[in-house]
C-alpha cells in the first residue's frame, strides 16, 4: 500500500527512483503509482466480503484516462457528475450498468445522454430533477433507474467547504420532505424508484460519524420499505478520510504527532458500517474516490529561490495554486518532503508558488529538511483533487501527468502547451 518510500536518502515509487523521472519530464509534474492505485482498489472490495455490493469511484477524484482504465479494470464501477465525466469513463471501460450519475443540476442533454447509454442510476437530488428525468425518459420511451439523495443534517468533522449532508447544504432533499418525494416519484411515468442515497462530506477520518449516519439512514429504509415505497439499493456515498500528515517516515523527516489520521483506512470505516447497513436488506454502493486515488499520487515541483522577509521565510517553487488548489482552497495539509534528502539542520519556511495571489501557498510555518536551489520536493498524497482542479490562471499551462509500474513509467499526459492556451 505504501510504494512511495526513501532509499538511500532518494525518493522511490515502486522500483523507480524519482529523481530520474523528474530530471527526465521537468516540473511541476504529477507522478502516480499503478500499484498504488490497483492496491486500493482490491483493498477496498476485499473490506465487503460476500456483501452484495458495488463500489462506483467518484471520476472527479481523478479523472486521467489511463488512470480510470486501471481502475474498470479491475471491475468496479464508477460515479460520474457530468457528461464529461461520463463520457470518459465509459471511454476508459467501465461498463454503464455499473455506472451512477450524481449531482444537483444535471442538464437536460446530459441527462438524455446518460438515459441513451443506459447507465445503472441517477441520484436524484429534488423533486424537480424527478419532474424532468421521467419527462425525457418517457420521450425516449425507456425507464430511468432512481435514487433519492436525502439530508439527514448529519454533523462532520471536516472542512465547511466539503461538508454535503447539513441542512444548509445545496444537496439533497430534507429528510422530513423524502417520503413525500418518494411518494410521487413511484407514480411518476418512466421512472423506477430503486433505494435512497445519501453523501454526508468529504475526508471524514471518525468512525464514529459514519456509524451513525448507517443507523439513521439503515433505519429509515426499512421504514420507507414498510410503508410500501421500494428499496432495492442504499448509496451510502463517500467521503472516507485518508491520512495526509506524515504519509511518508524517516529518521529526518519532521513528525507531526497531533493529528487524528494515523489509524485512518478505508476498510476500517468499511468494516464497521457494513453490517450495519446491511440489516437494510438493500445491496451497498458507495463512492469511494479519494481512498483510491488520493495517496498514489505526488506532485513534484523544483526549488527556484530563497527569500527572508520580516522574519519569515520563503522557500519559492515553480509549482502554484493553479496547479494544485487544496492547500489555498481548503486549508489542507499535505506533507512536503524533498526528494533527496540533505545533510544538514531542519528549517522552517513557508512554500509558495509564482503566481500573483498571497494565496498561492501549499504551506505555511512548516519544518522542512534542509534543501537548496534547483532541489525537488513531493507533495505527498496528491492523487485525488490534484489535477482535476488545475488551471491556466497567470497564462500557465497545466502539469504533466506520469504513470509509474515497477520499474517502468511512462507518460500518460501531455505537459500543455504554450500554443493550447
Amino acid at each position: 500500500m505504501r510504494e512511495f518510500y526513501f532509499q538511500n536518502n532518494e525518493l522511490w515509487c515502486e522500483n523507480t527512483n524519482l529523481q530520474t523521472v523528474v530530471k527526465r519530464f521537468g516540473t511541476p509534474l504529477y507522478v502516480y503509482s499503478k500499484k498504488s492505485i490497483i492496491d486500493h482498489c482490491r483493498y477496498i472490495e476485499k473490506a465487503f466480503g460476500k456483501t452484495d455490493h458495488l463500489s462506483c469511484y467518484a471520476v472527479k477524484a481523478n479523472m486521467n484516462r489511463t488512470i480510470l482504465s486501471i481502475i474498470a479494470t479491475e471491475g468496479i464501477g464508477c460515479d460520474v457528475g457530468s457528461i464529461g465525466e461520463l463520457y470518459l469513463a465509459l471511454e476508459a471501460g467501465f461498463l454503464p450498468n455499473r455506472i451512477t450519475y450524481s449531482g444537483v443540476g444535471k442538464r437536460f442533454d446530459e441527462i438524455e445522454f446518460a438515459l441513451k447509454k443506459n447507465i445503472l442510476e441517477f441520484n436524484v437530488e429534488s423533486e424537480g430533477e424527478l419532474m424532468e428525468i421521467s419527462r425525457i425518459a418517457s420521450g425516449l420511451n425507456t425507464v430511468a433507474r432512481v435514487l433519492l439523495r436525502i439530508n439527514f443534517d448529519v454533523e462532520v468533522d471536516t472542512h465547511p467547504y466539503i461538508t454535503t449532508g447539513k441542512k444548509e447544504n445545496k444537496f439533497g432533499v430534507d429528510s422530513f420532505e423524502a417520503r413525500g418525494v418518494l411518494e410521487k416519484a413511484i407514480r411518476l411515468p418512466s421512472i423506477e424508484v430503486v433505494g435512497i442515497h445519501i453523501h454526508i462530506g468529504s475526508q471524514i477520518t471518525n468512525v464514529e460519524t459514519f456509524i451513525a449516519a448507517a443507523k439513521t439512514v439503515t433505519k429509515f429504509v426499512i421504514d420507507l420499505r414498510n410503508s410500501g415505497i421500494p428499496m432495492k439499493h442504499l448509496n451510502f456515498g463517500g467521503g472516507f478520510g485518508v491520512q495526509y500528515h506524515d504519509f511518508i517516515s524517516h529518521p529526518r523527516l519532521p513528525k507531526n504527532e497531533n493529528h487524528a489520521e494515523s489509524e485512518v483506512t478505508v476498510a476500517n470505516f468499511i468494516e464497521a458500517v457494513v453490517p450495519i447497513l446491511a440489516e437494510s436488506k438493500c445491496k451497498i454502493l458507495i463512492q469511494p474516490g479519494r481512498s483510491i486515488i488520493a495517496h498514489a499520487g505526488i506532485l513534484a515541483t523544483q526549488v527556484l529561490y530563497f527569500k527572508k522577509k520580516t522574519g519569515r521565510n520563503f522557500i519559492i517553487v515553480d509549482a502554484g495554486m493553479n496547479d494544485f488548489m487544496r492547500p489555498t482552497l481548503y486549508q489542507s495539509h499535505h506533507q512536503i518532503i524533498p526528494i533527496s534528502l540533505r545533510e544538514g539542520e531542519d528549517q522552517t519556511a513557508d512554500i509558495v508558488g509564482p503566481l500573483c495571489e498571497t494565496g498561492d501557498f501549499f504551506a505555511i510555518d512548516r519544518q522542512i529538511p534542509k534543501v537548496e536551489q534547483y532541489d525537488y520536493l513531493a507533495l505527498m498524497c496528491t492523487g485525488a483533487y490534484g489535477y482535476v482542479l488545475s488551471s491556466n490562471y497567470n497564462g500557465r499551462p497545466r502539469p504533466a501527468e506520469v504513470l509509474i509500474d515497477g520499474e517502468n513509467y511512462k507518460l500518460i499526459r501531455q505537459r500543455e502547451s504554450l500554443t493550447n492556451l
